[in-house]
């Protein structure tokens, strides 16, 4: 054997060895971040010491696993982008020679094959397991509860499976499409993970306008809002009377005929909440209030008019341009050229959005009355909910590198199954989602940005007791600038 071969095979080898130790040490960090964070919201009373805490235990470590995977989604885009504007920036430097396309694109192969993996065996596995008893006449544990839970896998793959082939078969019925119906691997899989993104893109489409929207909202109860005409020492004083009051009428009830006292706990815990709200904003520095809340408000408000006007360049590029179609161009590789016209100053920009976007479809969904009961709370989610959860973020995480190919938030090339969609080469569902998203994100933001306006003109009509918008409806308990409730 020649010299030069074995040297070849010996790089190649490190090389791949490299490449696996590196996504092990990054699916591991991503692995325990996840772990603590599903932990902060895990019912503590489904920890027993019997059969169920195992069954409890599998499921968390598959729910951490596809959370895990759900990150590594996540932030798969911008590692990308990111890194090939440094190997563009360094491309001899020693120190990053670790990262090169071969490594990117088995990153987005695995993630590819982890998020097909978690979302059509891990979760249902633990989903089945976690609702198994066992069959009747079978010794009940944990090999029962094991042998129905495949049982049902195996019925609902079966399902899958039929219901796949009987639409390929109605939309395609020529004779190489009916060939291809008997490849599981090469045509059932990339064919049924095309449709699950499309269905996350749709639910992206649905969630980020109304989260855009919300974001404002979010963020303006998480920080100190500005305090003008407001007396907060009044309203700490009468909120803290208030409080006194109803802890009296606790201490008081002698029966429940009396009081309805889970109504007055409730109450109570409210109180405490606004409280706790008024003496932050009270103990906040005067740079906190008039500077950091105005500043976060004005950049919120920018990230999201960029976000519209690269969606409506990406129409306009649409109607002009067959190569901007997500399937219309072909990638240069990583490292050989730029990803933005601007350069690494562009390539930062289109990560923030992606970020951006992210969180915002992740508030939209929370936001939604059909998603309101997937809500975490601390300490009291159910690991019904954690899965539910876990599914959902997963198929928004992998759907969102797509869309944001899609409306033109990024030019990279999706690569491994990402990339291998057959509805991303449709011109009109493309130009459809771009113009579905521009409209809807607008009208959320005009509503948003009027519903002030528009409450004081249904009180001049007085049109108000009709309930005819939600604000007004929330502002029945919203206190004044005296610290008095509001009444219509």
């Amino acid at each position: 054997m020649d010299a030069d071969e074995v040297t070849i095979r010996e790089q190649n080898f490190h090389s791949q060895v490299r490449e696996y130790t590196i996504c092990f040490l990054l699916f591991a960090i991503l692995y325990i971040v996840s772990y603590f964070i599903i932990r902060r919201y895990k019912r503590k009373a489904d920890e027993q010491e019997d059969e169920d805490a195992i069954v409890n235990r599998i499921s968390l470590f598959l729910s951490t696993f596809t959370l895990a995977v759900s990150a590594g989604a996540v932030l798969l885009l911008p590692f990308s982008i990111i890194s090939n504007e440094i190997l563009l920036s360094f491309p001899h430097s020693y120190y990053i020679q670790w990262l090169n396309g071969s490594l990117i694109h088995g990153l987005w192969n695995l993630a590819s094959l982890f998020s097909n993996l978690c979302l059509f065996v891990l979760m249902p596995f633990a989903f089945f397991f976690l609702e198994s008893e066992g069959f009747a006449g079978l010794k009940k544990g944990i090999k029962a509860r094991i042998l129905e839970t495949l049982v049902m896998l195996i019925l609902l793959a079966l399902l899958i499976l039929g219901i796949v082939w009987v639409a390929s078969a109605l939309i395609d019925n020529d004779a190489a499409s009916m060939e291809s119906l008997y490849d599981l691997w090469e045509f059932y899989l990339p064919y049924l993970y095309s449709c699950i993104s499309l269905m996350g893109c749709l639910l992206l489409l649905l969630c980020t306008p109304v989260g855009l929207s919300r974001m404002f909202t979010v963020m303006g109860q998480l920080l100190v809002k500005p305090t003008i005409l407001e007396d907060l020492d009044e309203q700490i004083y009468i909120i803290t009377l208030e409080e006194e009051a109803i802890m009296r009428r606790l201490n008081g009830v002698s029966s429940p005929v009396e009081c309805n006292t889970k109504q007055l706990e409730q109450e109570l815990d409210n109180v405490k909440s606004m409280k706790t709200k008024l003496e932050r904003r009270k103990k906040a520095s005067a740079w906190e209030r008039n500077l950091v809340y105005p500043a976060v408000m004005i950049l919120l408000l920018i990230e999201t008019a960029i976000s519209v006007l690269l969606v409506a360049c990406n129409i306009l590029c649409l109607l002009v341009d067959e190569t901007a179609m997500p399937k219309g161009s072909t990638g240069s590789g990583i490292g050989n050229a730029s990803l933005s016209t601007f350069g690494f100053v562009g390539a930062a920009l289109e990560i923030i959005l992606i970020f951006y976007l992210m969180v915002s479809s992740v508030v939209g969904f929370y936001s939604l009355r059909i998603f309101g009961d997937f809500t975490p709370r601390k300490d009291d989610t159910t690991m019904t909910k954690i899965i539910g959860n876990c599914v959902s973020i997963l198929v928004l995480s992998s759907a969102l590198p797509v869309m944001s190919r899609t409306l033109g938030i990024t030019r990279f090339d999706l690569l491994g199954d990402f990339g291998r969609f057959n509805w991303l080469g449709n011109f009109y569902i493309v130009l459809s989602y771009n113009l579905l998203f521009a409209i809807m994100t607008t009208l959320c933001l005009v509503r948003k940005f009027t519903s002030a306006v528009r409450e004081e003109l249904l009180k001049a009509l007085g049109l108000d007791k009709l309930h005819l918008s939600h604000n007004a409806r929330d502002s029945e308990a919203k206190p004044s600038v005296n610290g008095h409730q509001k009444t219509l």
